[in-house]
């Protein structure tokens, strides 16, 4: 008999003679006659216990954590997190990180208890249990863990969960593949328990493991933020969270409100109501006199920031995040909303803490807000805000490109460190925002910045000596749109009001004050039709702004010089500076493309009022148009010879980063290839293959909207049929020209448009071989190559378009986020 049968024998037959022992209580035992060998007692002397929501013990000996199991069949909240991470954006795995939030259940099953995780994505809310039960039988449960029976006293189990907390509960080693940086695997002897921060609480008991992933073949990524990259150590915490009581009242979600949203379908539900039911995100809170205009609540929401965020740092932190109490006093509260500096003593993961968090990575990369929420409700427990330390530095680069400060004899105005100030006062409220429960609003721009939750672009102006002005960069407080969004997750009503109707005078009221919502999914997309929903833009008006930027973005390019860099910098550091200088207008340029073939829309909901469709009037869409066309023209896309001449290739210890451009031309500094990459960022979005199918169908259904065929003849009349060019200008003329026969390609090519906007690309390089093959006989042998070119590649096209040998467009730097690499920072310190 091996020894692991024996030891099995021994737990079986251990746990079933407890299980059969009466109480203390039934049997009048004393406390020693409980403390039988098999006791918790006896297995846990020695042992050090931590009491708790469940007490557990830590075994010195053998390292091993022991959990009293003494709530059978109860639900409670389990959350994976990540206190200390890799330290890389790309990667994903930052400290402080949030993973899933599940609700679990202790089962026991003889010598063995399960941890169960119930499918709480189906339901039938009923008072009649048989109903409950069919659709609990109906889906998978998952069972996320199992434990023997070490030891017991009266009904309360012993088990050994050392093992379960020790694995790759983040998903670590899926994460690291995806990211392509490697195969590993979690090495058992090189992980062990973290007892600094194991720690019990009343109402959740937190555990921490500092765990080892070994592997080989890895990557930049992770040899860039790692000591020894063949062994990755992280830590892992595992919290169990009491759930709340009964008391929170679910609000039904609203697509219109603003707000997130958990989903689940109700099997209960009668025939002629909808079985999907969506419930609204948000913390708990009472007004202590729901009656009052203005009250303050039962218990306040207070987040708390990381101590360890320097200032000026952490005081704009407070700030900014405070700025949401102006939303709930506008929602009928008095002090609702509270921000203060985390309690020395205070363990970040307790669940009692929403959080700040101040995180260093060694690349730039976005913020978070993320939240532990229970699944059942829609209630959120705990925010849990990340951000990144190196995004407020690139707003420093931004300004010292916009302002070329560091004149000699000259004081260095605070006008950098104010703006960079001024957006992590708007990154905190916005990243808090998230943990409220709500969303992005990235129409908000066009409402004189109505909403911090939009992503915002410095709003730079120029007066009319030149002079750049930085005073309203960003926004100052919370938006009207953020007023009404809490308005409708947090009022809380008075006795006996209709809380349907009330809700619905609010989003009525947001609908009369002109507010419109658009979120994520119509923003994102590079082919997107919504003519407001954009981000990093700013202006009423896309096309307007873009022009109005690029008259700035001129200025700025014709004036740069030294002076934009600090003293002492090596002068091949003003490429990072110029870099954001020269594509100023990138995001710009997606939000006026949008217009082009685009069509407003709302969330509407039938019997609301709102403009369900209306697409953009023509005149709209040419004036997008033209703004678009002028940023490839080569006035717009050349750099004057005075700034070519201070950007030298690359100083030793300072290599190429992606905070710089991709180049074609080794080690020097690349004009045309900018050039490319700028042009190449309009051209694409305008001649998307989602964009030209919308142009086909618009057009078909109304003439008077502009044609694909109009679009791109216009797009020809502004580049291949310009007049010609000498010199540099006429290098970007035939860049340009090449770029729009790529995408012309790309776009008769792609499964994405539809048949016709293939076949008119088709058509259009068709006539474009015929031009070129005109072009060609020139005497200019510049001119008479670049058309040879272009009519032997559509020509190979056309045999075969497997054939095609045109370059891909060179690649910009990284954009959104707008942040930075921490290896191309040329701004000051603070």
């Amino acid at each position: 008999m091996t020894r692991f049968t024996s030891f099995l024998l021994f737990v079986i037959f251990a746990a079933c003679s407890t299980a059969q022992s009466p109480t203390a209580a039934e049997s009048g035992s004393t406390t020693e006659s409980q403390n039988e060998p098999n006791s918790i007692a006896d297995f846990t002397s020695g042992m050090e216990r931590f009491e708790g929501y469940f007490n557990f013990y830590y075994d010195d000996n053998d390292g091993r954590i022991y959990l009293e199991v003494d709530k059978f069949n109860i639900e409670f909240l389990y959350v994976n997190s990540l206190p200390a991470g890799i330290g890389s954006n790309d990667i994903g795995l930052d400290r402080g990180q949030l993973g899933d939030t599940r609700v679990v259940k202790f089962v026991r099953s003889g010598p063995k208890i399960f941890l169960v995780q119930p499918n709480y994505g189906y339901r039938a809310e009923s008072e009649d249990e048989a109903e409950k039960k069919s659709v609990e039988q109906a889906f998978a449960q998952s069972i996320i863990g199992g434990f023997y029976v070490l030891a017991q006293s009266d009904w309360t189990a012993l088990v050994d969960i050392t093992d379960f907390l020790q694995r790759d509960a983040h998903g670590i080693v899926r994460a690291l593949a995806s990211a392509n940086q490697g195969n590993y695997r979690l090495d058992p002897d090189r992980s062990a328990l973290y007892l600094p921060m194991t720690k019990n609480f009343p109402q959740n008991t937190e555990f921490e493991a500092t765990v080892t992933f070994t592997g080989k073949d890895n990557h930049a990524w992770i040899r860039s933020v790692t000591p020894s990259p063949e062994a990755i150590t992280v830590r892992m915490h595992h919290s169990f969270i009491e759930l709340p009581d009964s008391q929170y009242q679910p609000r039904e979600f609203d697509t219109r409100s603003g707000f997130g949203s958990i989903t689940y379908l109700d099997y209960a539900t009668p025939i002629d109501q909808p079985i999907v039911k969506k419930l609204t995100r948000r913390h708990r809170l009472n007004k202590k006199d729901p009656g009052a205009a203005s009250s303050e609540a039962v218990e306040p929401i207070i987040y708390y920031v990381d101590r360890g965020a320097p200032e000026p740092i952490k005081s704009a932190l407070v700030e900014g995040a405070s700025w949401w109490n102006q939303a709930f006093e506008a929602a009928g509260y008095t002090n609702a909303f509270q921000v203060k500096i985390m309690p020395e003593d205070a363990d970040p993961m307790d669940v009692r803490y929403n959080l700040i968090q101040w995180v260093h990575r060694s690349t730039r990369g976005w913020s978070y807000g993320s939240s532990v929420t229970d699944p059942r409700t829609g209630e959120i427990i705990k925010g849990h805000v990340t951000l990144g330390s190196l995004r407020v530095r690139q707003d420093f680069l931004i300004a010292e490109g916009l302002l070329a400060p560091y004149e000699e004899g000259k004081e260095v105005p605070d006008d950098m460190l104010e703006m960079a100030l001024a957006r992590l006062r708007q990154l905190s409220a916005h990243e808090v925002g998230h943990t409220l429960g709500i969303s992005h609003n990235f129409s908000s721009s066009i409402s004189d910045r109505a909403s911090v939750m939009d992503y915002p672009h410095p709003l730079v102006k120029m007066d009319e000596g030149g002079n750049i002005n930085l005073s309203e960069a960003y926004a100052t407080g919370i938006g009207e749109w953020d007023k009404q969004v809490v308005k409708f997750g947090y009022s809380d009503f008075a006795d006996g009001a209709n809380e349907k109707e009330e809700l619905e005078k609010i989003i009525t009221e947001s609908f009369t004050k002109g507010l419109v919502y658009i979120t994520d999914q119509d923003a994102r997309p590079p082919g997107g039709a919504h003519p407001t929903a954009h981000l990093w833009d700013n202006g009423t008006n896309a096309a307007d702004e873009l022009n109005r930027m690029m008259d700035i973005r001129r200025k700025i390019i014709d004036n740069f010089s030294e002076k934009n860099i600090r003293d002492g910098a090596t002068m091949s550091s003003i490429e990072e500076a110029f870099v954001p200088m020269y594509l100023f207008h990138r995001y710009q340029i997606e939000g006026a493309a949008k217009i082009l073939g685009g069509l407003s829309y709302s969330y509407a909901v039938k019997g609301d009022g709102q403009t369900v469709t209306a697409p953009v009037s023509r005149d709209d869409q040419m004036k997008a148009l033209d703004a678009l066309l002028r940023t490839i023209t080569p006035g717009a896309l050349r750099i004057p010879e005075n700034v070519l001449d201070k950007i030298p290739p690359r100083a030793y210890g300072y290599p190429r980063s992606r905070e710089t451009f991709n180049v074609r031309t080794g080690l020097t500094f690349d004009a045309l290839g900018v050039a490319e990459t700028a042009a190449n960022i309009s051209i694409s979005f305008i001649l998307h293959p989602q964009r030209a199918s919308r142009l086909v169908e618009y057009n078909a259904r109304d003439s008077a909207q502009p044609s694909l065929v109009e679009v791109i003849d216009n797009i020809l009349e502004s580049t291949w049929k310009a007049n010609r060019l000498s010199g540099y200008d006429a290098e970007i003329q035939r860049l340009v020209d090449k770029l729009v026969m790529y995408h012309l390609i790309r776009l008769a090519s792609s499964n994405g448009a539809n048949e016709q906007a293939r076949a008119i690309a088709l058509l259009k390089l068709q006539e474009l071989k015929e031009l070129a093959d005109r072009k060609a006989n020139t005497r200019n042998l510049n001119e008479k190559a670049h058309f040879e070119y272009c009519s032997l590649q559509i020509q190979k096209f056309m045999e075969d378009p497997n054939k095609s040998e045109v370059n891909s467009p060179l690649s910009p730097p990284d954009g959104s986020p707008i942040g930075m690499d921490l290896e191309g920072f040329c701004g000051g310190d603070f």
